[in-house]
């Protein structure tokens, strides 16, 4: 049960992260400006990386764990639909996010802008589904 809180914690920290940055965070890229663009982004990255990364490598280890060893009434089922969902946040992570913001460190440029938004929209939805899905397998535990 422990490890099913865990994994739930880490998971709702990067859905509400994740609505953050749809709705205000990446928005807000466009009005940073062309001059200060390359400075800002990079202080994003880094920033954002001892944000994103330890909840990301629980909520995905913990996700593994649990279909290994599932507490008492979470199904295998479940369990495997939160192992995908965490894996497909860490796919759209690294297939899309990552390449935008390789383009991007080099610097602005609205097209990439609005995909790396949209992008977003799906590991948002991804972090959200299985942070509910995690909330119903708690509440079966």
């Amino acid at each position: 049960m422990t490890l099913l809180l865990i994994t739930l914690l880490a998971t709702a920290m990067m859905a509400g992260l994740s609505w953050f940055i749809s709705v205000v965070h990446y928005p807000l890229f466009a009005r940073v400006g062309e001059a200060g663009w390359i400075a800002y982004h990079h202080a994003h990255s880094v920033r954002t990386t001892y944000v994103v990364v330890p909840p990301m490598v629980a909520e995905l280890g913990g996700s593994a764990v649990l279909v290994l060893d599932r507490p008492a009434g979470v199904s295998a089922a479940a369990a495997v639909a939160g192992l995908a969902l965490a894996a497909s946040a860490w796919l759209a992570t690294f297939l899309l996010s990552v390449p935008d913001h390789g383009r991007l460190a080099r610097g602005w440029d609205p097209a990439v802008g609005r995909r790396l938004v949209r992008g977003h929209h799906l590991r948002t939805a991804l972090w959200s589904a299985h942070a509910v899905l995690l909330c119903a397998m708690v509440a079966a535990a």
